[in-house]
C-alpha cells in the first residue's frame, strides 16, 4: 500500500488515504515521488469549474511532480489528473507514460524543480520561443511576483537582456525581483489607469522596450503596449488581472506592434523537455530559484487550503521524501 492525497468532493481539499500500489499500463513507467507542487491548474481542476469539465472523483490530484525511476535517475513528470480520468502526482508512487517523463541532472534540487516546473517552462518558452528574446533587448515582466514572473525575470537576464523592468502589486515582490536581477521595479497601484502606468513604465525603462512578458492582461498589458518600440511584441500567457484589456487600435497600428498568445499546450513533448532542461541546469547551478514552501505530505489538507486562499509563501511543494 502507498499513501496518496485523494480528492473525493470537488471544491474541498484532498485527504491522505492508503491505496494499492498502482499497476503498470501500456507505455508507463513507475516513479517513486519525491515532491509534488500544488499549482493553480490543480486547484482549478479540483474546483469542478474548469474548462476541462468536472473531474471524475475520487482521484489523486497533481499535474506534475519529481521523483526517481527504478534505476535512481531523477526525473520530472507530467500527468493529466483533473483534466482526464486518472491519478496524479500526489502519491508516494505513480505510473506515468514514458513520453511524459523527463530525466534531470543528478545534482538538481528536486524540490526546487517541483516549485519551478511548468511555470518556469512557460516563462522560458514564452520569452525565447514565442517572444524571440535576443541578447541586448529590453524587457518588461508584468506579474513579477508570481512563479512565472519570478522565473521570467531571471531567465531574461540569463538570456542576455540588457534591461529587465519588473512590475508587481507589492513592495516585497518588487524587492525580490530586484534581488533576482531586475534592473528596475515599477509598482502596480490599485487606481492605475493606462496612461499613468505607461508613463511610469517608460520612465523606469528609460525609453521604449522590445518585449513584454504578460501573465496578467488588463490595464497593465494595455499600458505596457504603449512603451514598446515600433515592431515590439507582447507575449500574453495569462489573465490574472483581468480577462480583457483596454487596448486601442491606434497604439497597435502606429507601432506595428505584435500581440502573441502563449500556452504550454502548444509545446511538443521535445520542446517541453528542452525548456525544462534549461530550467533544470540553471536551478542546479544556483542561477534560478522561486519563492516556495516545502510542506510535509501529511499536511496536504491545510497546505491545499492555504494555497487556494493565497495565504502561502509562494508555491507550496508537498514533500514525500
Amino acid at each position: 500500500m502507498i499513501r496518496a492525497a485523494v480528492l473525493r468532493v470537488c471544491g474541498r481539499p484532498p485527504w491522505i488515504e492508503e491505496r494499492p500500489v498502482p499497476g503498470p499500463g501500456a507505455g508507463e513507467e513507475p516513479i517513486a515521488v519525491v515532491a509534488a507542487p500544488i499549482t493553480p491548474l490543480d486547484l482549478l481542476c479540483a474546483s469542478g469549474t474548469s474548462y476541462f469539465g468536472t473531474p471524475v472523483t475520487p482521484y489523486v490530484p497533481g499535474v506534475q511532480g519529481v521523483g526517481h525511476r527504478e534505476d535512481g535517475t531523477p526525473v520530472w513528470f507530467a500527468t493529466s489528473a483533473g483534466m482526464r480520468p486518472g491519478d496524479g502526482s500526489m502519491a508516494e508512487a505513480v505510473m506515468v507514460p514514458g513520453v511524459d517523463v523527463v530525466p534531470l541532472p543528478e545534482d538538481v534540487p528536486l524540490q526546487l524543480i517541483a516549485a519551478l516546473g511548468l511555470s518556469a517552462v512557460a516563462a522560458h518558452a514564452a520569452l525565447t520561443r514565442t517572444g524571440g528574446l535576443a541578447a541586448g533587448e529590453r524587457v518588461v515582466v508584468l506579474g513579477a511576483g508570481g512563479v512565472v514572473g519570478q522565473a521570467a525575470v531571471q531567465l531574461a537576464v540569463l538570456a542576455g537582456a540588457a534591461q529587465v523592468v519588473a512590475v508587481s502589486r507589492t513592495s516585497a515582490a518588487l524587492n525580490r525581483a530586484l534581488a533576482l536581477g531586475a534592473s528596475a521595479a515599477v509598482p502596480l497601484l490599485p487606481d492605475d489607469d493606462v496612461p499613468e502606468l505607461a508613463e511610469r513604465l517608460h520612465a523606469a525603462a528609460g525609453g521604449p522596450v522590445d518585449l513584454v512578458l504578460d501573465p496578467v492582461f488588463g490595464v497593465p498589458a494595455a499600458a505596457a503596449l504603449r512603451v514598446l518600440r515600433p515592431g515590439g511584441r507582447l507575449v500574453n500567457l495569462g489573465s490574472s488581472a483581468a480577462p480583457t484589456a483596454p487596448i486601442d487600435s491606434a497604439t497597435l497600428r502606429s507601432g506595428s506592434l505584435r500581440i502573441l498568445g502563449y500556452t504550454n499546450n502548444s509545446l511538443s513533448v521535445s520542446q517541453r523537455a528542452e525548456s525544462l532542461g534549461v530550467v533544470a541546469r540553471h536551478a542546479a547551478a544556483g542561477r534560478l530559484t522561486v519563492t516556495h514552501e516545502i510542506v510535509p505530505f501529511d499536511e496536504v489538507p491545510d497546505a491545499w487550503a492555504r494555497q487556494a486562499a493565497g495565504a502561502a509563501n509562494g508555491r507550496i511543494v508537498l514533500s514525500l521524501d
